[in-house]
């Protein structure tokens, strides 16, 4: 277990015990929280998508749920996805593009984290979407964003392949959408409030 984990390179550990499910975390009624947290989108190699406001929760769930399914023996990586486009760009200057991409391909759950963030250039959006269609039915992918899909053509700065895209991660997956508010600034807010009291 300890192996997967190092493979999977987790930016840090959170675990589903510490994890706080809330009112503004809706699921579409084709899952429950039960049936998330039991992995029943990797058995049947579903997506699952949290989409929604910065600071909610997302990038804690999709590592505790790569942390459940590196204890259940799945070989899973995490990437931030600007990384990961930085990554690939290096890879195919360098001539090791093929190399990296089977390094994913090995893996049965890929997580990318933080979509939207950073937009990219017309290279880096081709390979993350060749990524993205190499996993398409073979692998689970849960995908973290603050936009809307309606939103992502700003981030992949081509229309077509956005749409292309987003057809792939939405068949077979589950969108669940983050509306509460940020636990971040809840918990700077409250510290300041705290020191202020003293």
């Amino acid at each position: 277990i300890a192996k997967l984990m190092k493979k999977a390179k987790f930016r840090e550990l959170k675990w589903l015990k510490d994890y706080e499910w809330n009112d503004g975390i809706h699921l579409p009624a084709t899952t429950t929280k039960e049936a998330i947290c039991d992995l029943h989108f990797l058995k049947e190699k579903q997506n699952l998508l949290l989409l929604g406001s910065p600071g909610t929760g997302k990038t804690h769930l999709s590592t505790a749920l790569g942390l459940k399914a590196c204890e259940r023996g799945y070989e899973v990586r995490f990437f931030r996805v600007a990384d990961l486009v930085e990554q690939l760009e290096a890879a195919l200057k360098a001539g090791t593009l093929q190399r990296l991409k089977r390094q994913i391909e090995k893996c049965q759950l890929l997580i990318l984290d933080e979509v939207g963030y950073v937009p990219f250039q017309k290279q880096g959006a081709e390979l993350l979407f060749h990524i993205i269609a190499d996993c398409y039915e073979q692998k689970s992918v849960i995908v973290t964003s603050n936009l809307e899909f309606g939103q992502w053509n700003r981030v992949f700065g081509d229309n077509r392949l956005t749409s292309a895209l987003v057809d792939r991660l939405v068949h077979h997956a589950h969108i669940v959408a983050f509306t509460g508010e940020s636990y971040r600034l809840k918990n700077a807010l409250s510290s300041v409030k705290t020191n202020n009291s003293n």
